[in-house]
């Protein structure tokens, strides 16, 4: 009886085993077709923005988080035709920001940022596609002062100092909002000469008993005022809440200032050293922040103060380099095309690192992983005799998808040290132009010890957690919805 049993049991495992070896012959069958789940087989017109506002509010850690939009889609309140970048010059103004990210790599002397580790709820911001500012990052709502006044400014996680322009000005250029003025607010003063604060700074000076900063981005842009103090109020701006307000904010208040900023009123920088906002507010809210960067010009994402993770986030270590201690990094180790693997030594990425970066647009990879992806992404392109297009700036693997109506794209995912995994949908894939351009959205560093980066085009839906607390970064998938 014993025999008869173990006989039937074998039975039915060979069974079972049958059948799963010919599902995973069916789901290769599938991938080598180009449409199995490795794949992503979309309408054209889906790769294009829609011309009409469909909001939605985004998911965050809290009930005070604000709305994410593009800014020169249909749901910004900034919405105005004419003026922005054309995809050309916003690729090469990238190229400028990654230029100067090598540079500070390079030349970048050491320090170190507070962590504190005791906070109280989290606070959420709305941000916005800022590419019509005239800028290749995303756009949050704050308000300033007391009364406060709502601004709206570019968050950067490569930046550590906030501004916005101010009056009295010299050379301010034209913004979205009337400048802010620190004669109208009961809470501001200006930060002393001798203060801790300014003489932190890299660049700084007195004038007449004011501290003076001086801050100089990679594309040449330029801004300089006082350093100054006043109560940030932060979440929806109908909110003036004093649990959602952080006194004594620390930022500079800018009488002359040039450059690609569009019509921002500001910037406010989210990086690791002491005076970012995100170290300013670690004591209130906890030591990290999240964001989900929408998907497009129509939807909506959030910035959210505090280290508050989905169920859903994998993380992986957040490491701390001595030559830009500002900066974020992460170790990348892979990526799959297809579900497959490409043939890169995980030291390729290990020597440069790997930087993750909110202003960076383009994915940046040493060359030998780019021209493996680059292979083996176009390899699979060619089953479907999609026709080439020409470069766009720094894109050089285009296709033309024009009178077709649906088109099969094969998966990127990119490997993070610990487990965490970027499965990238095709609007992160492809950088679509128009239907007679669409690119394969990340670049070659041209070179093999240059600094990889982890761009905003491959972070979009994603919640993006960097738990400074606890020395790591999470990704979270359909973080926006």
């Amino acid at each position: 009886m014993a025999s008869v049993t173990r006989r039937a049991l074998s039975r039915g495992c060979c069974r079972r085993l049958a059948v799963v070896l010919a599902l995973a012959v069916v789901a290769a069958a599938a991938d080598d077709e180009g449409s199995g789940p490795n794949w992503h087989v979309v309408s054209v017109a889906a790769l294009l923005p829609d011309a009409v506002c469909t909001p939605k509010r985004a998911a965050a850690s809290n009930s005070s988080a604000l709305s994410v939009v593009h800014r020169h889609g249909p749901c910004s309140p900034l919405q105005a035709r004419g003026g922005e970048p054309s995809h050309a010059e916003i690729l090469d103004r990238d190229q400028d920001r990654v230029d100067s990210i090598h540079r500070l790599a390079a030349a970048r002397p050491s320090s170190t940022a507070d962590d504190p580790s005791s906070a109280s709820k989290g606070v959420s911001l709305p941000a916005r596609r800022g590419v019509p500012l005239g800028t290749a990052n995303y756009i949050v709502s704050v308000g300033l002062g007391t009364p406060k006044r709502d601004l709206l400014v570019v968050f950067d996680t490569g930046s550590d100092l906030s501004w916005v322009q101010c009056k009295p000005c010299d050379g301010c250029y034209q913004q979205h909002d009337p400048l802010f003025d620190p004669s109208q607010s009961t809470t501001y003063s200006a930060v002393p000469c001798g203060a801790q604060e300014c003489r932190r700074l890299d660049s700084g000076s007195c004038s007449s008993g004011k501290c003076r900063y001086e801050v100089v981005y990679g594309d040449m842009s330029q801004t300089d005022g006082n350093l100054a103090r006043d109560t940030l109020t932060l979440g929806p701006s109908s909110s003036s809440s004093s649990s959602d307000q952080l006194q004594e904010f620390v930022f500079g208040c800018g009488d002359d200032d040039t450059g690609l900023f569009g019509k921002a009123d500001g910037l406010f920088g989210l990086g690791r050293d002491r005076v970012s906002l995100a170290s300013q507010a670690a004591a209130k809210y906890g030591a990290g922040f999240s964001y989900c960067l929408p998907s497009s010009s129509t939807a909506e994402g959030y910035l959210s103060l505090g280290s508050a993770a989905p169920p859903n986030a994998r993380f992986t270590a957040m490491v701390t380099r001595s030559d830009t201690p500002s900066f974020y990094y992460l170790n990348l180790v892979g990526i799959k095309v297809a579900g497959r693997t490409v043939r890169v030594s995980p030291a390729v990425f290990r020597t440069p690192g790997t930087v993750i970066d909110s202003g960076t647009v383009i994915t940046r990879l040493p060359s030998r992983a780019y021209a493996a992806l680059r292979s083996s992404f176009a390899g699979l392109m060619r089953r479907y005799s999609y026709k080439r297009a020409p470069a766009l700036s720094i894109l050089d693997t285009c296709y033309d998808f024009t009178g077709r109506n649906k088109v099969q794209i094969p998966s990127v995912a990119l490997l993070f040290d610990g487990g965490a995994t970027l499965n990238l949908g095709f609007g992160e894939v492809l950088y679509v132009a128009n239907k007679s351009q669409a690119c394969l959205a990340f670049a070659s560093n041209g070179d093999d010890t240059s600094i990889a980066i982890l761009g905003n085009m491959q972070q979009k839906t994603f919640a993006v957690v960097y738990d400074v607390a606890n020395q790591k970064i999470g990704f979270g998938a359909k973080g926006c919805s």
